[in-house]
């Protein structure tokens, strides 16, 4: 969010600090709730604003009334503006519903504070004469009396979720967050949060975690930035006996917390960086953990360990996120597990000799997943073997082919991966639901041929998304054909491609190719600059994008030819239609 943006967030909210003065000057809200007939006009002060909610006109008033009164009607309508609207215009809504009745102001001010961007809103709510702006930073004149307390609480208490990593916050000075920890009631200091995501990247800012931890919290992510001492840690260490039903857990900094994880047994989703093996036989042994995202150690995982890892471990696990050194530390990890999940995504950051290791690997993974339930599959390594010569072929993959529930592959190497057009049919063969192929989108690939990429459409009728290499040269070096390719096959999820580096010299006759049988691609990508370093990558790029403009013409035009040949047979009892929608009577033909 921007800075403007986060500016006008906080002008509308610390509007409401006079809300009860204010709604007796908006005399015309409170008569439509009295039950005035006709139109409900909610404006803000703001001229560069105008919030308008129409009510349906009723035949009497107290139809009206009785309508607006209703406690689920109201919520339902104001959660719509809370969901629907742009940030800055759901604010100021919210906050001409709060002005214009009595009824009205608990919902739209439950709603208008829910999701609190940063505790300065709640600061500027306050008295004028207790704050002020230095240097960009919010800072108090004075001490805070009973009177500014009564007035956070007020609206505090309605806060549900609080993020203070948005981008344009305005930050508080220290000495505010050290009268914030010296309240004249009980912490926490918002007592109904279920959301906290602390991104005050200071250390010294930290220790006022504390302050919104509460029994009802449920989401917890602590971003990176900060730097983890003895006091920090045991910081950590605190927070589950504050909060013990943290279902969701995210920590960015790479530290030792697997005495934190093992006080919550209720979490459900993790994301965290290296871990003990301790930390994860506590995670395996969770009934309630469906999200799982970490990183290995660079040491192998123990054999007893493996041992404990045997099923039932993870047993309610759907997605796992994986990052290591080496496709080795993986194969441990994976090597006595029986899991069901939907999704899996590993990351090999130092990987040395794949063509070895990719096939064992890849025989662990299907050995470890239930056939039936795996859908996604992520791989993505780095190799600094720079054995670039020695290519990958598409062998390893034959395990992945018994997942006949597959969605998604995208496989990424730093080297060539050979794909034939045989591979390629017995991947779309094994995966008929597939819905994204990613193989070597942006790294050197063997190129397939428009044949191959068709057969591939042809038996994948979900596939929205594929990044595969293709030889465009057949299609390049032909004038376009008079006969529709391919019999008029026309796939119609298709939308978005990835082309590796193709070099073409005719546009227009790869955009009459592609828009037959994709006619509705709306995005074709090819010759990443990061990648290939083509003297002629510019001129290239240049004629793919003349490409994806001649498809959506193409395409356009294609529907304009077959609604012209619908509308020229179009006979309805005995009329016919013609141009400009004039109208005769079909006569029958006089023999001569």
């Amino acid at each position: 969010m921007s800075y403007a943006a986060a500016s006008t967030t906080m002008e509308a909210q610390s509007s409401v600090e006079s809300v009860e003065d204010q709604r007796k000057t908006h005399s015309d809200g409170q008569k439509a709730h009295n039950g005035q007939r006709g139109t409900v006009v909610l404006a803000s002060s703001s001229a560069s604003t105008c919030c308008m909610i129409t009510v349906y006109k009723y035949r009497n008033s107290l139809s009206l009334s009785r309508c607006m009164i209703i406690p689920d009607l109201q919520w339902k309508i104001f959660q719509l503006v809370h969901d629907t609207f742009m940030e800055c215009s759901r604010n100021k809504t919210l906050l001409a519903l709060a002005l214009t009745c009595k009824s009205f102001t608990g919902p739209a001010l439950d709603l208008l504070w829910r999701d609190l961007c940063g505790l300065a809103p709640l600061v500027r709510c306050l008295s004028q004469s207790l704050w002020k702006h230095v240097n960009g930073k919010l800072e108090f004149r004075r001490t805070m009396t009973f009177d500014d307390w009564s007035i956070f609480c007020k609206y505090g208490h309605r806060v549900r979720s609080l993020n203070t990593t948005i981008g344009g916050m305005v930050p508080l000075n220290i000495e505010i967050w050290r009268t914030l920890s010296c309240p004249p009631f009980p912490l926490p200091l918002l007592p109904n949060l279920t959301s906290l995501i602390w991104g005050e990247a200071t250390s010294e800012a930290f220790p006022y975690i504390r302050l919104f931890v509460t029994p009802k919290l449920k989401t917890l992510n602590i971003s990176e930035g900060i730097t983890f001492g003895l006091t920090e840690q045991s910081i950590l260490l605190s927070i589950p006996m504050l909060c013990p039903s943290v279902s969701n857990f995210s920590i960015h900094p790479d530290m030792e917390i697997t005495s934190t994880l093992q006080r919550w047994s209720h979490l459900s989703s993790v994301s965290i960086g290296e871990v003990s093996e301790a930390a994860i036989l506590h995670l395996s042994n969770l009934p309630s953990l469906q999200c799982l995202k970490f990183h290995l150690s660079s040491m192998p995982i123990s054999a007893d360990t493996q041992k404990l890892l045997r099923y039932p471990a993870f047993c309610a696990l759907q997605e796992l996120d994986i990052e290591c050194i080496a496709l080795e530390l993986l194969d441990a990890f994976l090597e006595t597990l029986s899991v069901a999940p939907k999704a899996l995504s590993f990351t090999i950051t130092n990987q040395a000799d794949t063509q070895r290791a990719l096939p064992g690997s890849i025989s662990r993974l299907s050995n470890a997943c239930a056939h039936s339930s795996l859908q996604q599959v992520q791989l993505n390594i780095a190799d600094w073997s720079f054995n670039i010569f020695d290519p990958i072929g598409t062998a390893p993959f034959q395990p992945l082919y018994a997942f006949r529930n597959f969605r998604k592959l995208d496989f990424e190497v730093d080297l060539e991966l050979q794909l034939d057009e045989v591979a390629l049919l017995q991947m779309a063969m094994a995966w008929p639901h597939l819905e994204e192929l990613y193989l070597n989108k942006t790294h050197l690939s063997q190129d397939v041929t428009p044949h191959a990429f068709v057969s591939l459409l042809q038996h994948c009728p979900r596939l929205v998304s594929v990044g595969i290499a293709v030889d465009w040269s057949t299609i390049d070096s032909h004038d376009i054909s008079p006969d529709v390719p391919y019999q008029g096959f026309a796939h119609e999820a298709l939308s978005r491609a990835f082309f590796g580096a193709p070099k073409i010299r005719h546009p227009g006759r790869i955009a009459a190719f592609i828009s037959a049988i994709a006619p509705n691609m709306k995005s074709i990508e090819v010759w990443d600059f990061d990648f290939h370093d083509d003297r002629n990558i510019e001129e290239y790029s240049a004629r793919w994008n003349l490409v994806q403009d001649l498809i959506k013409s193409f395409s356009t035009v294609r529907d304009q030819g077959r609604r012209t040949v619908l509308n020229a047979g179009e006979v309805t009892n005995g009329n016919f239609r013609g141009p400009d929608d004039h109208y005769g009577v079909a006569q029958p033909a006089q023999e001569t």
